[in-house]
């Protein structure tokens, strides 16, 4: 039995309602669970982008990325390992203000790891910090441990290819040379 990868799909639509439902369905089916999905514009002006991570073995991750291809709405799909990709999340905490001021390795531990303060009141303060999944994991752990953690939410990746052009853009500029050759 192969190895579960974690694979990170980009996914490219129109912004149309009930995309997303056609998307997850595809894991559902494949029973595959998704860690994680963002979706947002891309820069494309029109165009939804989907950022989804999954654990799958690199047949089951073509066939899904096929799938998705394969739906009316969605414009193209691609997997990618993370060493493909610049990829970021981030990390907010919520930490009791009377244990931060009481223990100074708190706050020695929120400047190891290069986090912001973005809030400070008499009873919590918020501490945000982008990079990589590992790192904020690794701080909400370091933070858990020193007893100040009420609250922690982590967002879902971001990710973009290492190629100086959006995945999409060869495609558009395609469909627009075709077009005008019709007319």
């Amino acid at each position: 039995m192969e190895e579960k990868t974690l694979y990170t799909l980009l996914v490219y639509s129109e912004n149309i309602a009930g995309v997303l439902n056609q998307i997850t369905a595809v894991f559902t089916r494949r029973q595959v669970n998704i860690e994680s999905l963002n979706v947002s514009a891309s820069s494309i002006p029109g165009i939804h982008k989907y950022t989804i991570t999954a654990y799958s073995d690199e047949d089951q991750i073509i066939k899904i990325t096929k799938q998705i291809e394969k739906k009316i709405d969605v414009i193209k799909a691609s997997y990618y390992l993370d060493e493909e990709l610049f990829l970021r999340e981030t990390g907010l905490y919520k930490l009791s203000t009377p244990k931060v001021m009481e223990n100074p390795l708190i706050s020695r531990t929120i400047r190891k790891y290069e986090a912001t303060i973005t809030e400070v009141n008499p009873t919590y303060i918020i501490v945000s910090k982008s990079g990589l999944t590992e790192t904020i994991v690794e701080l909400y752990f370091a933070l858990k441990e020193l007893g100040c953690v009420q609250q922690y939410s982590r967002s879902g990746r971001i990710a973009m290819t290492r190629s100086p052009f959006e995945d999409l853009s060869e495609l558009l500029q395609e469909r627009e040379r075709q077009a005008n050759v019709i007319e």
